[in-house]
């Protein structure tokens, strides 16, 4: 019912968008080759706009996502009945926080295109329009099963998002009680499930089992995507001071197979190559004396082979050219 009124959005006529400026050099063929396939329906000149607005709008995107958004809106406008033309619009829309937008626009993806395309996208702008049941409801779909394992674990964080927002605390703990939930896994998604997990504990109350998983969402956070060592600083404070938080720390280095010799190992290393250049610097000394000695030898020759020379006139050439060479 939901997506039939859709449909019938998607068909009502709307404004027209004032086609916004394009950065300079931008060329549609930069466009993955995927999504220019799904453009050859349209007129060469029109797949070629929508193309350039597309690339636009990914260039942007990190930086400006409300401009971004405004060349997703006019390529959308263009050509709104490919699904990638709708994803883009939609992803746009998400990240410069326009929810209903966003939401709409990937539900039509996903009903033109097929398959359970950004399930965790859409369930986390149904929590941000005030609908958690509708996140969690989404999340326990037959769609969710068809899943990535990535997108299935996004989907996992969100929906426990959702059940906190819905006071179900404890739930939104065991929720997240899956099998990439290890330490010593490093996955893409690690950072970002230890850590929400970690605040779910602290939201129940459970603050040092919420530390030592701050710990893991820090030792996982190559990409500095969460504030977990901010969020230890402050739990460290409220937990008794250094001695308790570095037994924790250690707790939590012990399972995530962090072990003193392999910090050891570094400082060996470290050692190693101080004594490699040790080494180095006292050859070089060496090498700087032995020039040293050899310039001297070279300027004092002149004056021995003078001092060793015969007082007669020599007869032989030979001598006199050995001594010019020297």
């Amino acid at each position: 019912m939901r997506e039939g009124a859709e449909q019938q959005a998607d068909e009502a006529v709307e404004p027209k968008l004032q086609e916004p400026e394009l950065p300079e050099g931008i060329d549609p063929k930069e466009l993955d080759p995927e999504v220019r396939r799904e453009l050859l329906p349209l007129p060469k000149g029109l797949a070629d706009k929508v193309a350039q607005h597309l690339v636009a709008a990914g260039q942007l995107v990190d930086d400006d996502a409300v401009k971004a958004l405004e060349h997703a809106r006019f390529a959308r406008q263009k050509a709104s009945r490919i699904p990638s033309v709708r994803e883009a619009n939609g992803l746009a829309a998400y990240l410069a926080g326009e929810w209903s937008e966003a939401l709409s626009e990937l539900r039509a993806a996903r009903r033109i295109a097929g398959g359970p395309g950004h399930l965790a996208m859409m369930a986390d702008c149904e929590r941000a329009l005030g609908r958690p049941e509708r996140a969690v409801e989404l999340a326990r779909s037959q769609e969710a099963t068809q899943l990535e394992q990535e997108d299935a674990v996004e989907l996992r964080i969100v929906a426990a998002g959702a059940r906190r927002d819905l006071g179900e605390i404890e739930a939104s703990v065991v929720s997240l009680q899956i099998p990439e939930l290890d330490p010593q896994q490093q996955d893409p998604w690690s950072a970002r499930l230890f850590y929400a997990y970690a605040d779910n504990l602290l939201a129940a109350g459970r603050e040092r089992e919420a530390f030592t998983w701050f710990v893991h969402a820090a030792h996982a956070d190559d990409e500095e995507e969460t504030d977990a060592p901010e969020r230890l600083e402050e739990l460290a404070e409220k937990l008794g001071g250094p001695e308790v938080v570095e037994e924790l720390v250690t707790e939590a280095e012990a399972a995530a197979g962090i072990s003193d010799e392999d910090e050891l190992d570094d400082s060996d290393e470290d050692e190693l190559d101080e004594d490699a250049l040790d080494d180095e610097e006292e050859l070089d000394d060496e090498a700087e004396k032995a020039v040293a000695e050899e310039d001297d030898a070279i300027d004092s020759a002149p004056e021995a082979a003078e001092a060793s020379a015969p007082k007669k006139d020599v007869v032989d050439g030979d001598a006199e050219g050995s001594a010019r060479a020297q």
